[in-house]
């Protein structure tokens, strides 16, 4: 199972640079931006995320990831003067998560954990996580390639480079490894 930290240590860390790339390709006034009230800005989403990362990763195996000092209905406004405190807002979060990951060894994956009082086995919280970040990181992608528009930086396989990618792939020899490994 030290596979299974290991494998979720990195595909945090992909996510997480994934959304440091599309930030990194806005200007700062682009990141407060919301097409509607309704609608999230990059700012608030990451304001949100690292909220959550800091609620469910403080004191992770031994108080509800729901803390009492977490004021969720705030993160959904816009705190930041700078994306420099943006940023710093947002590594704050992810330093969070990793540390806390960094501490979880294989013993640890059956325990229980609370979130709202509902119990889950740390593998379950983990995965909740795992899946909650990156959909919200697929949002700020989009976003921020919507308000690129043709001057987008791809944070993938570019467009009509399927063939090469592959070709390259397919040229190594197979081996057990991240997919995360050659990015």
């Amino acid at each position: 199972m030290n596979s299974y930290l290991t494998s979720l240590q990195k595909q945090f860390l992909y996510y997480k640079s994934l959304g440091e790339k599309a930030i990194n390709q806005l200007e700062e006034e682009q990141l407060y931006l919301q097409f509607n009230p309704e609608s999230n800005s990059i700012a608030i989403l990451v304001h949100h995320l690292a909220g959550n990362m800091l609620s469910r990763f403080t004191d992770f195996l031994t108080t509800d990831g729901e803390k009492s000092w977490r004021n969720r209905d705030a993160e959904f406004t816009n705190p930041f003067q700078s994306k420099k405190e943006l940023l710093e807002h947002w590594d704050k979060g992810w330093n969070c998560l990793f540390n806390t990951l960094e501490e979880l060894t294989e013993s640890d994956l059956e325990k229980t954990v609370y979130i709202r009082n509902d119990g889950h086995t740390v593998t379950e919280a983990l995965n909740r996580q795992l899946a909650h970040y990156p959909y919200h990181i697929g949002q700020i992608v989009f976003i921020a390639k919507v308000l690129k528009n043709e001057d987008w930086q791809t944070l993938s396989i570019p467009r009509n480079q399927s063939s090469e990618y592959n070709s390259r792939k397919f040229s190594q020899e197979k081996e057990k490894r991240h997919f995360t490994d050659d990015l």
